[in-house]
């Protein structure tokens, strides 16, 4: 432990109403017993983002022997909250000259495969969300095409979201309501022509893969999209390889950890792109 600036809440003052609990992304702060706490010195850091969030002024930041904070842990609780929040977080450590914590953020997000700027060098020149991972539900995607300059119908797509990757995916997409989801192993729809017709029609698609990410941001990212949505049913398309069934029981633990009846099914697709299930 070393001496720092930390959060302090005045238990006298706090009123449990929470409104501090959205502007601390780094998952410092739960509302407890009815008041705010803080519930790891290693999640907060100290800069108060906080502090203007709270009407009762229950909220300051003091010096004191606390725990080193955490970058890295920090960023484990915030990618699953999805892009924009990991924007945000960002921005706040850009924002109060933190590049030491801004660079190991980055890092870690590399690391993890997660791209949510724009521009190349967001240390220097700011941050921009990506439009590509802008959540979108299409629809009118049921009746073929013909493909241009052809006379022979181009077969529909049946995707009726975006972004599809599961690192990606807003937690409360609109597309998430009343809906069926297809979760599918990166090469599955490579590997299965009729992926489109089988698979994906009338469902929403997330895509991962179980073997090259982190299965422990996919159980907690799910968890959240069942609690948070109405999810009808999941169906779990995976190839027959054995690092494919390591999402199985990810799936089947966030189901139950959200205490929801969600409807469970499984498709297995062989190497030579034939379905065994």
């Amino acid at each position: 432990m070393s001496k720092r600036k930390i959060i302090r809440i005045d238990d006298a003052k706090c009123n449990g109403c929470g409104l501090c609990i959205p502007n601390c992304p780094e998952g410092a702060l739960q509302i407890i017993d009815g008041k705010a706490r803080l519930v790891s010195d290693l999640f907060c850091d100290g800069l108060g983002a906080c502090l203007g969030a709270c009407p009762q002024g229950a909220i300051s930041v003091e010096e004191r022997q606390a725990e080193a904070y955490d970058e890295r842990k920090v960023m484990e609780n915030i990618i699953p909250q999805g892009p924009n929040v990991i924007k945000a977080h960002l921005k706040h450590l850009k924002d109060h000259n933190q590049e030491t914590y801004l660079k190991e953020a980055v890092t870690y997000l590399e690391e993890k495969g997660i791209r949510v700027f724009t521009d190349p060098h967001p240390q220097a020149k700011g941050f921009a969300g990506c439009p590509g991972s802008r959540a979108m539900e299409f629809s009118g995607k049921d009746v073929a095409r013909p493909a241009a300059g052809s006379s022979v119908a181009q077969t529909a797509s049946r995707l009726s979201n975006w972004p599809v990757q599961l690192m990606l995916v807003p937690v409360q997409a609109p597309f998430f309501e009343n809906s069926d989801l297809l979760i599918a192993a990166d090469c599955v729809p490579f590997s299965y022509a009729d992926f489109h017709e089988d698979l994906l029609r009338g469902r929403v698609l997330l895509v991962g893969c179980p073997k090259l990410d982190d299965v422990s941001v996919y159980r907690e990212k799910l968890t959240q999209i069942i609690e948070n949505n109405t999810i009808r049913s999941i169906t779990y398309a995976h190839m027959e390889v054995p690092c494919c069934f390591g999402m199985l029981p990810v799936i089947k633990e966030a189901i139950e950890a959200s205490k929801k009846q969600v409807v469970f099914r499984e498709a297995v697709i062989g190497i030579k792109g034939e379905r065994i299930k």
